[in-house]
Protein backbone atom coordinates (compact mmCIF):
# COMPACT_ATOMS: atom_id res chain seq x y z
CA UNK A 1 0.00 0.00 0.00
CA UNK A 2 1.46 3.10 -1.14
CA UNK A 3 1.30 6.18 1.41
CA UNK A 4 1.09 9.94 -0.19
CA UNK A 5 1.89 12.65 2.52
CA UNK A 6 1.75 16.68 1.37
CA UNK A 7 3.39 19.50 2.80
CA UNK A 8 4.24 23.30 1.97
CA UNK A 9 0.74 24.65 1.50
CA UNK A 10 0.03 28.10 3.18
CA UNK A 11 -1.03 31.77 3.11
CA UNK A 12 0.24 33.91 0.25
CA UNK A 13 -0.40 37.13 -1.58
CA UNK A 14 -1.04 37.40 -4.85
CA UNK A 15 2.07 37.52 -6.99
CA UNK A 16 3.92 35.06 -4.22
CA UNK A 17 5.39 31.30 -4.94
CA UNK A 18 4.77 28.43 -2.80
CA UNK A 19 6.61 24.96 -3.38
CA UNK A 20 4.38 21.70 -1.99
CA UNK A 21 5.84 18.54 -1.77
CA UNK A 22 4.59 15.05 -1.83
CA UNK A 23 6.26 12.21 -0.02
CA UNK A 24 5.69 8.30 -0.62
CA UNK A 25 6.10 5.49 1.32
CA UNK A 26 5.50 2.16 1.06
CA UNK A 27 4.98 -0.46 -1.86
CA UNK A 28 2.42 -1.19 -4.29
CA UNK A 29 0.25 -4.66 -4.33
CA UNK A 30 2.49 -5.96 -6.70
CA UNK A 31 5.63 -4.68 -5.28
CA UNK A 32 6.43 -1.41 -7.50
CA UNK A 33 8.23 1.04 -6.23
CA UNK A 34 8.06 5.27 -6.63
CA UNK A 35 10.42 5.16 -9.90
CA UNK A 36 7.32 2.94 -11.60
CA UNK A 37 4.83 4.93 -11.67
CA UNK A 38 3.15 8.54 -12.59
CA UNK A 39 2.11 11.14 -10.00
CA UNK A 40 -0.06 13.74 -10.10
CA UNK A 41 -1.11 17.10 -8.63
CA UNK A 42 -4.84 17.95 -8.34
CA UNK A 43 -6.93 20.82 -6.17
CA UNK A 44 -10.25 21.43 -4.93
CA UNK A 45 -12.20 24.85 -3.98
CA UNK A 46 -14.35 24.87 -1.47
CA UNK A 47 -18.41 23.55 -3.23
CA UNK A 48 -16.11 22.24 -6.39
CA UNK A 49 -14.88 18.99 -7.85
CA UNK A 50 -11.36 18.18 -7.98
CA UNK A 51 -9.68 19.12 -10.76
CA UNK A 52 -6.22 18.37 -12.70
CA UNK A 53 -3.36 20.50 -12.13
CA UNK A 54 -0.02 18.80 -13.12
CA UNK A 55 0.70 15.41 -13.89
CA UNK A 56 4.58 13.58 -14.23
CA UNK A 57 5.48 10.33 -15.75
CA UNK A 58 7.92 7.64 -13.78
CA UNK A 59 10.90 9.40 -15.22
CA UNK A 60 10.31 12.79 -14.86
CA UNK A 61 10.67 13.50 -18.46
CA UNK A 62 7.10 13.81 -19.68
CA UNK A 63 5.18 16.48 -17.45
CA UNK A 64 1.19 18.16 -18.41
CA UNK A 65 -0.39 20.24 -17.02
CA UNK A 66 -3.83 22.09 -17.33
CA UNK A 67 -3.97 25.35 -19.29
CA UNK A 68 -4.65 28.17 -15.97
CA UNK A 69 -0.96 27.16 -14.89
CA UNK A 70 0.93 26.65 -17.78
CA UNK A 71 4.26 28.73 -17.40
CA UNK A 72 3.28 29.61 -14.01
CA UNK A 73 3.50 25.99 -12.16
CA UNK A 74 6.38 23.63 -12.36
CA UNK A 75 6.11 19.56 -11.47
CA UNK A 76 8.86 17.92 -10.53
CA UNK A 77 10.04 14.54 -8.98
CA UNK A 78 13.04 13.17 -7.40
CA UNK A 79 12.97 9.36 -6.92
CA UNK A 80 15.66 9.28 -4.79
CA UNK A 81 13.73 11.12 -1.85
CA UNK A 82 10.56 9.46 -3.15
CA UNK A 83 9.30 12.82 -3.44
CA UNK A 84 7.29 14.87 -6.06
CA UNK A 85 7.37 18.48 -6.08
CA UNK A 86 4.72 21.51 -7.38
CA UNK A 87 6.40 24.88 -7.68
CA UNK A 88 3.85 27.56 -7.34
CA UNK A 89 4.93 30.70 -8.74
CA UNK A 90 2.63 33.86 -9.87
CA UNK A 91 0.27 32.67 -7.69
CA UNK A 92 -3.41 34.28 -8.20
CA UNK A 93 -6.62 34.33 -6.06
CA UNK A 94 -8.02 31.47 -8.13
CA UNK A 95 -5.34 29.23 -7.18
CA UNK A 96 -6.97 29.11 -3.47
CA UNK A 97 -7.65 24.94 -2.88
CA UNK A 98 -6.83 22.48 -1.22
CA UNK A 99 -3.90 20.74 -3.38
CA UNK A 100 -3.69 16.80 -3.54
CA UNK A 101 -1.02 14.61 -4.65
CA UNK A 102 -2.08 11.49 -6.28
CA UNK A 103 -0.67 8.08 -7.54
CA UNK A 104 -1.32 7.26 -11.19
CA UNK A 105 -2.09 3.40 -11.93
CA UNK A 106 0.52 3.68 -14.80
CA UNK A 107 3.95 4.99 -15.27
CA UNK A 108 2.91 7.78 -17.63
CA UNK A 109 0.77 10.75 -15.38
CA UNK A 110 -2.99 11.40 -16.33
CA UNK A 111 -4.89 14.41 -16.08
CA UNK A 112 -7.84 11.91 -15.63
CA UNK A 113 -8.57 11.62 -11.49
CA UNK A 114 -9.97 8.11 -12.27
CA UNK A 115 -6.89 7.13 -13.05
CA UNK A 116 -5.47 8.02 -9.63
CA UNK A 117 -5.91 4.90 -7.22
CA UNK A 118 -3.32 6.46 -3.73
CA UNK A 119 -4.47 10.01 -3.04
CA UNK A 120 -2.43 12.64 -0.23
CA UNK A 121 -4.71 14.25 3.09
CA UNK A 122 -4.06 17.46 0.78
CA UNK A 123 -2.75 20.82 1.88
CA UNK A 124 -4.57 24.20 1.84
CA UNK A 125 -3.16 26.83 -0.26
CA UNK A 126 -4.68 30.32 0.62
CA UNK A 127 -3.98 33.16 -2.19
CA UNK A 128 -5.32 36.81 -0.47
CA UNK A 129 -5.83 39.38 -3.00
Amino acid sequence: QVQLAESGGGLVQAGGSLRLSCAASGRTASGSTFSSYGMGWFRQAPGKDREFVAAIDRSGGITLYTDSVKGRFTISRDNAKNTVYLQMNSLKPEDTAVYYCGKDQHATGSSSVGRYDSWGQGTQVTVSS
